[in-house]
């Protein structure tokens, strides 16, 4: 009998000893893990973290790129967010400049000496950049000087650049606008969209138009009881053009200014001082393209002291006006913001 009750008594102390031991196995696993401790602290810091910042994992936005763009040749893969882009056509600038950028490489329509960079108008979109480069004049295109640049994206246009579009694609991803479809020189709205698009910066393109068109209904509104007809002529060194109302349609269709009843006046014409007397027109705006650089000379200088610009009703009655050509009777954005600000600031 004792040794039974001594094996009983052995076995039960073992059992015992198996349940301590299990049961202390189980706290280590659950509590004394310092892995599995920092992990589950880690965890509730970041949810505390997105709580406090209104962030969930739903609400961090997808990457804009990479990005398939509509072009002239069909489709084109933008594989990256570019941070050097050139544009090789030389009315695109004006609408590139809009945009949140920190280094452009830029074909120009004249030297840059001539271009109005440099102007009020132009400053505080050149001077949010930290390099601009330029890389031609007009259809001219340095493909040495853009080669150098190392863009990482270039934007053409189908007809300016035709011929080197081929060079282009070997120096970088190129993008070739339609210029037929997207018509810079007639709507340069569906430009900016366009750019927006490729730049995956959608939301200034449609925010600086709707400024602009905003813009143009206010000076519109305080032009309305303007009387008399207005003619805009873009002034050169040996040259005076007529500009259309097809043209002009921000001007003459925008701010609701009323043309000369004349032919000549739907796709404007070069004209001279005689073909701008049968005008009469009531008010004149000339559009110097030396406006910036008076060592370049402008015809009307020599027409200030005849007798025929001294009949017309505009110079009798003070109503001609100085204006920047290259910007106001230019195409794009910059140039037509500053372009409906000079004429409203002249007839208002």
């Amino acid at each position: 009998m004792r040794n039974r009750i001594s094996s009983f008594a052995a076995l039960t102390a073992i059992l015992c000893l198996v349940l301590l031991i299990g049961a202390c196995s189980g706290t280590t696993s659950s509590t004394n893990n310092p892995a599995q401790h920092n992990d589950n602290t880690q965890s509730a810091h970041t949810g505390e973290q997105r709580q406090e910042t209104g962030q969930s994992e739903e609400a961090v936005p997808a990457s804009k790129f990479p990005r398939t763009i509509k072009d002239a040749n069909g489709e084109v893969t933008i594989e990256e967010e570019p941070e050097r882009i050139a544009v090789v056509h030389w009315g695109y600038a004006d609408s590139l400049l809009l945009f949140d950028l920190k280094s452009v490489a830029l074909a120009l329509p004249f030297t840059e000496k001539q271009s109005v960079l440099h102007t009020e108008s132009y400053k505080p979109y050149v001077d949010k950049l930290e390099e601009l480069v330029i890389v031609g004049e007009n259809t001219t295109v340095n493909l040495e000087a853009l080669l150098a640049y190392e863009p990482d994206l270039i934007i053409a246009g189908n007809s300016v650049n035709k011929e080197i579009t081929g060079e282009l694609s070997r120096i970088a991803t190129t993008v070739v606008i339609d210029e037929e479809e997207t018509n810079v020189w007639n709507d340069w709205p569906s430009l900016v969209t366009k750019f927006g698009e490729i730049l995956g910066q959608e939301d200034m393109a449609e925010r600086y138009i709707a400024e602009f068109r905003e813009k143009v209904q206010d000076a519109k509104e305080k032009l309305a009881g303007l009387e008399g007809t207005v003619a805009f002529v873009q002034v050169r060194e040996k040259e005076v053009w007529l500009q259309g109302t097809d043209y002009l349609k921000t001007y003459y269709d925008g701010l609701g200014l009323k043309a000369p009843d004349a032919d000549i006046m739907k796709e404007g014409a070069q004209i001279t001082l005689e073909g701008l007397s049968t005008l009469d027109p009531d008010h004149l705006f000339l559009g110097y393209f030396n406006y910036s650089d008076k060592s370049i000379p402008a015809l009307t200088d020599e027409w200030n002291d005849t007798a025929v610009w001294s009949k017309l009703k505009s110079v009798r009655n003070n109503h001609v006006y100085s204006i920047n050509g290259e910007l106001a009777l230019g195409y794009g954005p910059i140039g037509q913001t500053y372009g409906v600000e000079s004429v409203l600031e002249a007839l208002k």
